[in-house]
């Protein structure tokens, strides 16, 4: 462990000490800036150069999302380090943490901590972000609070996905078609089409069919985890004028799929295994004497079916109006989602608690902003509102631990009211001040609650009510909350050249309280849990140095953390369960290091590297097994992360060029729930993958081929220990995959 300190202190040494060198290196022409490639952002609701923006932010452009096969939110540690996602139920449902800030629910109705951005749009239910990625312009990860100009739920940071808009400057194509092992199969395919010099038409596809999934079941024997995914869009742009610029986009996805199952471990040794490290092995023993001998994750037991649909229709219109020195900008944005799926809890041929879960979700939201400079100002005004609505309905299926099924429901509305101001002040040739306040009002009604159905004979072993009894309450709540806060940021911009950015700032962030709406056995398990606050000071620098080919960028944070939503045990009811509570305070601290490398002697090579250090530490808190003391880590917050990766560019021949990548991901050990339990601990890893393609330039023809996860190394997602049931079970991700990929473009 000092030794694990000491290399830690290590690389921070490294990162100040690499930033005086390169401080100390003479500052780049003015017109020199002018021929850098600058990267354009919208993070603060307009377009700006990155080293303009006074934050930590990183941005995945749209090459780099597909070379490196970033195909749902999931896929994007790989290529952003402090991030951390997890998957709280195999294939479905990624949780973003981002700096250690993140949110340990598997609750549809509730909201992630980092907001999820489409075209600006708010994703209210966490539900909503498993979805594919096709035809993006860039991600753009802002990491820190971001309430003032996202609002609530947004005090790790934002995710803000751009989609590629239409054109009117000439017709576009793009067609892929790629194919790889497990029996899987891709198509691709984006059309711009230019009616007029003021009309352009946008058409954008995907499908995905896996014949074989990376999960086998030995009940049915038969692999688990096939998809049939569908993703269409449709985008016109009408721009009449110079001063109106409308787009319109509409959207959908359909999943007929099936979902992974975790993997089993027990409690008690088994005779079967002597010797197994219990609990928490899968050759230690549940109540029944079930053990899981093959040693592998993907392989198991598993009762029930395995199905996972969804349909999602969404829509998105976006208005730009010119009004002298100002713009007004209004987007407005609706979903409809709903989605089915089952789980097998205990990861075991018996049905002890699994489940089938459906979720309807709707949502509309409305923003409005007007913008505008002045030679010492650049403004901004806004208001927002938000709807949704949220139902759960969940049967459970405990025939074999408890002779009785369940039925758990939640019917959740929220309505929010925001207003906010932005605005950056110059104070000099180079100085500036960044102030921003935001004021959110927000309304959550909850209907929800489980029932014993009492459905077998001779009678339930949960309420100990005989069969013919009729449905037994076991929990209800009928309550509406209501929140008022303030959001703020405060910070100094200083520009020491034009290509160098100093910054410093202090943000407070708010995430809304809610409800809990898994299974529950007791009322005093649906007591609401408080909003989260985020108070955070950050100080940072950016500089682009041309004659270098060099881009860098280093950041330090600190976060003063208080009622935090996270996972508690409790054992107030007949079944023990994880549900969302409140920790009084927490505390962390951390650095960012991000470059990029294109070095001038060597043409066509690139280097990106990120690095992220995180020290976090939860205060003292109560769960119904008693008090933890203070001093644990808090979950899905590694301490070190790294990413890295190469790419070379080089004309192998007249008209042909070949392209080379590899890139690496490492994640430091980390706990998966705020009790730090060690049988939800996973060790530190590596991940590699790599791609070579082959361009006929002359024709945009290309032939690459692809490896992900290279090592096959098997990480733990997420997990859950039910010591009470005398089960457990560990998520994990996906294993090596490879293939190749035909691509054209006109």
């Amino acid at each position: 462990m000092i030794r694990q300190h000491a290399n830690r202190s290590a690389l921070l040494g490294s990162t100040v000490l690499g930033a005086a060198i390169l401080l100390a290196a003479p500052p780049a022409a003015a017109q020199e800036a002018t021929l850098m490639e600058e990267i354009t952002v919208t993070a603060q609701k307009r377009a700006q150069d990155v080293l303009d923006v006074g934050g930590t932010l990183d941005v995945v452009g749209a090459n780099e999302l597909s070379e490196r096969r970033v195909e749902q939110v999931r896929d994007l540690t790989s290529v952003v380090s402090s991030l951390d996602i997890k998957e709280q139920v195999a294939g479905a449902m990624p949780i973003i943490t981002i700096r250690g800030v993140g949110l340990d629910d598997f609750s549809s109705t509730n909201n992630p901590s980092a907001g999820v951005y489409v075209d600006e749009v708010y994703l209210a239910s966490l539900a909503q972000m498993s979805f594919d990625l096709v035809d993006l312009e860039r991600v753009e990860v802002l990491k820190g609070p971001q309430g003032t100009l996202y609002g609530r739920n947004s005090t790790a940071g934002a995710l803000n996905i751009v989609t590629a808009k239409p054109s009117t400057t000439g017709f576009s194509a793009r067609a892929a078609a790629g194919a790889g092992d497990y029996d899987s199969y891709d198509l691709e395919g984006m059309v711009n089409v230019p009616l007029s010099d003021t009309l352009a038409l946008r058409f954008a596809a995907k499908t995905i069919q896996q014949g074989e999934g990376y999960y086998f079941n030995r009940v049915i024997n038969r692999d688990i985890g096939r998809r049939d995914l569908w993703v269409g869009r449709a985008l016109a742009r009408w721009t009449p004028s110079e001063t109106l610029d409308v787009n319109l986009k509409v959207e959908g996805q359909r999943s007929r799929s099936e979902m992974g199952q975790g993997e089993y471990f027990g409690q008690f040794p088994s005779p079967l295994s002597p010797g197994a490290p219990c609990p928490g092995s899968p050759r230690c023993s549940n109540f029944f004497g079930y053990v899981d001998l093959d040693g592998d994750p993907f392989r198991g037991d598993w009762s029930g079916q395995h199905f996972y649909d969804f349909d999602q229709f969404a829509t998105t219109l976006k208005v730009d109006w010119k009004l002298g020195e100002a713009t007004l900008t209004s987007v407005t944005g609706y979903a409809n989602f709903a989605r089915s799926f089952y789980i097998d809890t205990d990861a075991s041929p018996l049905r002890q608690t699994d489940f089938i879960q459906t979720d309807k979700i709707h949502q509309l939201s409305q923003e409005l902003r007007l913008a505008g400079s002045t030679e010492r100002l650049e403004w901004l005004l806004g208001g927002f509102y938000s709807t949704d609505r949220v139902k759960v309905t969940t049967p459970g299926f405990l025939e074999d631990l408890f002779n009785t099924r369940t039925m758990s429901v939640a019917d959740q509305s929220t309505d929010s009211l925001a207003a906010f101001a932005h605005g950056e002040w110059k104070l000099g040739e180079r100085l500036s001040l960044v102030t921003g306040l935001r004021y959110t009002w927000e309304e959550k009604s909850n209907r929800a609650g489980a029932s014993d159905l009492v459905a077998l004979c001779p009678g339930s072993a949960l309420t100990l009510a005989p069969c013919g009894s009729g449905p037994i309450p076991l929990s209800f709540i009928d309550q509406t909350i209501d929140d008022t806060n303030w959001s703020w940021k405060l910070g100094l911009n200083f520009k020491a050249d034009p290509l160098t950015l100093f910054y410093a700032s202090a943000s407070q962030g708010v995430k809304s309280g809610g409800f809990f709406s898994g299974m529950t056995t007791s009322t005093a398990q649906l007591i609401p849990y408080e909003p989260e606050r985020l108070v955070a000071l950050e100080a940072g620098w950016k500089r682009r140095v041309p004659e270098l080919g060099l881009q860098t960028s280093a950041s330090v944070f600190y976060y003063d953390y208080h009622d935090v939503q996270t996972f508690i045990r409790d054992t107030s009811g007949a079944l023990p369960i994880q549900r969302l509570g409140n920790v009084e305070e927490a505390e962390l601290y951390g650095a960012d290091l991000d470059l990029t490398l294109r070095p001038p002697g060597l043409e066509g090579l690139t280097l990106q590297a990120g690095l992220g250090l995180v020290h976090s530490e939860l205060g003292a808190f109560a769960t119904s097994g008693g008090v933890v003391p203070s001093g644990n880590e808090l979950p899905n917050a590694p301490a070190l992360t790294f990413n890295g990766s190469a790419q070379y560019e080089v004309e192998v021949s007249e008209g042909w060029a070949l392209t080379l990548q590899a890139g690496a991901h490492y994640s430091d050990e980390v706990f998966k729930d705020a009790l730090n339990d060690p049988v939800l601990l996973q060790d530190s890893y590596w991940n590699f993958d790599a791609r070579a393609a082959l361009a006929l330039t002359a024709h945009d023809l290309e032939i690459a081929v692809w490896g992900k996860n290279l090592g096959d190394e098997q990480h733990l997602t997420q997990g859950i220990n039910l010591a009470a049931l005398g089960y457990g079970n560990r998520n994990y991700n996906a294993p090596r995959t490879y293939g190749v990929t035909l691509s054209k473009r006109w």
